[in-house]
């Protein structure tokens, strides 16, 4: 009788989602009118870029958890999803927010119909468990399950934001390296964009192409990407860059003296990451030492106690 009704539990819950999905397949969600009327408008200058060719790849060819979290991509975009700040780290990481927006929504359906499977699991082999504890389980995972994908976003664009500045700084030397031997300003970027390899100076370089087309001063195109990827550093660059114009010894001046800043920022970071490593290590050590003491000191307790 119990495995019965856990069994009707768990096909009445999946059959409830398979009608949701089925719904926000047939009904979608009517976009919002701002929307629409933005997409009627041009793009402005400071958009420009932003669809890299990663996040068209992850349209064309998803996988299944994307293909089963698509359905709701619409119902949560018009609730607002993801926040603003997400929509920036997908930007610096090249991913779409629809992407984004179908793997939380597996993921929380994982999360919500998980316990349930659990509990049925113990139904099977004899072990009763209160209805209230599934379902609470249920809410809670779905929650953090749903979640995950964004803060997994968040902490890949911190580390994408981390190697960019380091980049950042090999890009401030060789920058200099080119002004030295007399190249103008916008020469010396595009040879120093188009020595470096990796993320970092490919944006680089994607930003002087765009800036050479659209007939842009290059420190333009670089501070549009630095506030696009969140960079202050690069921000600030081409602000100094645009106050000294093509003066190449007042550059040259600038970009040194940012560089060792740069660089000194970094080390200070690194010496505070090693710092919280090695107080981090003596953790295990501390409760390892504990409990050894408990367990020697709970015989004696045990037989003192015994004798009272």
């Amino acid at each position: 009788m119990i495995i019965l009704s856990w069994t009707v539990i768990a096909v009445g819950v999946l059959a409830g989602a398979g009608i949701w999905l089925l719904l926000l397949a047939l009904f979608p969600p009517r976009p919002r009118l701002q929307d629409e009327l933005a997409a009627l408008r041009p793009r402005p200058v400071d958009e420009f870029a932003v669809d890299y060719p990663a996040a068209e790849a992850l349209d064309t060819a998803p996988g299944w958890v994307t293909r089963l979290g698509r359905p709701a991509v619409r119902w949560l975009s018009s609730a607002g999803l993801p926040p603003k700040s997400v929509r920036t780290d997908l930007a610096v990481l090249g991913r779409s927010a629809e992407a984004l927006l179908a793997e939380s929504a597996a993921a929380g359906l994982i999360g919500l119909l998980l316990p349930f499977a659990v509990t049925l699991v113990f139904a099977a082999v004899g072990i009763g468990v209160n209805l209230t504890v599934p379902v609470l389980a249920a809410l809670a995972m779905a929650g953090v399950m749903f979640a995950a994908p964004m803060l997994s976003v968040r902490t890949a664009a911190a580390k994408h934001r981390a190697e960019f500045r380091q980049a950042l700084s090999a890009f401030f030397d060789l920058v200099v390296v080119a002004l030295a031997g007399g190249s103008g300003v916008e020469e010396a970027m595009n040879d120093a964009a188009a020595v470096g390899t990796g993320a970092a100076f490919a944006d680089l370089r994607h930003a002087l192409a765009e800036a050479y087309l659209t007939g842009t001063p290059p420190w333009t195109a670089l501070g549009r990407l630095g506030r696009r990827a969140g960079i202050d550093e690069l921000e600030e660059l081409a602000n100094a860059i645009g106050l000294a114009g093509t003066e190449g010894a007042r550059v040259r001046a600038s970009l040194q003296s940012r560089a060792m800043a740069l660089r000194g920022k970094q080390l200070a970071e690194a010496e505070a990451a090693a710092s919280s490593a090695t107080e981090r290590m003596g953790i295990p050590i501390v409760a390892m030492s504990t409990g050894f003491l408990m367990f020697i000191g709970f015989p004696a307790a045990y037989g003192v106690m015994a004798t009272l």
